[in-house]
């Protein structure tokens, strides 16, 4: 059940991922994820009685706080990195660097998954790589690489999904409400400091709250199945999520996947397989 949930999770990041990217093409990053991290507080709140039935403590809200800090800054970069960046180096290099670090903490604490969940890691990391890679041409503008937000981005996020994953399975949403209350404070300040307008269309606006409530359904899916299955097979299988976005690309927006990311999206589908087979 961790390894479906997971897996649903990465669906869903890259649904939120696909709609972040759409909305910032148009508008500024800050008032985007204000509104998309905003959504998913009052998702949460709505939705706590039903997943918690214990009285949280203290270090599980100041986990879910710290994971809340680390993530919205790391979306933040993600959305920010993927306007100014080339998208064949920020998606891979965030990706990837989000996987590793929960994998070598949760490693280095003592977890230690079989041979075929280490081969099915070892391959979904490089699934990430190969489906974030797009199509170039000569008609591709040359845009700078991006590759130092990607770098803080990755961490950021990484960071995001280690924290979460400490907070006791007891807790139920607990955590998630104390990191989107963290998140929203954050870039509240952060607008309000640089005077950015929250002003924005209508269409827009209600692709960036859709957005939001993928991001607060993947991140339920995580924290759900980080609490009842080993963390490195199951941040891994979450963070599949390029796969999800080029899918929606295709569908969408018509774009054709490329020799790499078709190769990509079948070494993930791979990677599932292995990871599950292994437990």
């Amino acid at each position: 059940m961790a390894y479906l949930l997971a897996t649903l999770a990465a669906v869903c990041y890259g649904a939120a991922d696909f709609t972040g990217g759409m909305v910032t093409r148009r508008l500024a990053t800050v008032p985007v994820v204000l509104l998309s991290q905003a959504t998913g507080l009052v998702m949460v709140a709505v939705f706590l009685p039903l997943f918690s039935t214990a009285e949280p403590r203290a270090a599980d809200l100041w986990w879910g706080a710290a994971a809340g800090l680390a993530g919205g800054v790391g979306v933040g970069l993600l959305y920010y990195g993927l306007a100014i960046g080339t998208m064949s180096v920020v998606a891979p290099t965030t990706a990837v660097l989000a996987v590793a670090i929960p994998v070598v903490a949760s490693i280095a604490l003592g977890e230690r998954p079989g041979w075929l969940a280490i081969a099915g890691i070892v391959l979904g990391i490089g699934a990430i790589a190969l489906v974030s890679r797009p199509t170039v041409n000569a008609q591709t503008p040359v845009r700078p690489s991006g590759l130092g937000v990607a770098l803080i981005a990755g961490v950021a996020i990484g960071l995001f999904l280690l924290a979460l994953a400490q907070a006791r399975p007891a807790s139920g949403l607990w955590p998630l409400l104390t990191a989107r209350l963290a998140s929203v404070a954050l870039f509240a300040v952060i607008a309000a400091v640089g005077r950015h307008s929250l002003r924005m269309p209508v269409r827009l606006g209600a692709i960036a709250v859709g957005g939001g409530a993928l991001d607060m359904l993947a991140n339920t899916l995580y924290l759900l199945a980080v609490q009842i299955g080993p963390l490195s097979p199951v941040v891994t299988l979450s963070s599949l999520y390029p796969a999800s976005t080029v899918l929606l690309a295709r569908a969408v927006l018509g774009e054709r996947l490329n020799g790499w990311q078709t190769t990509g999206v079948a070494a993930a589908l791979a990677a599932v397989l292995l990871i599950v087979g292994g437990a």
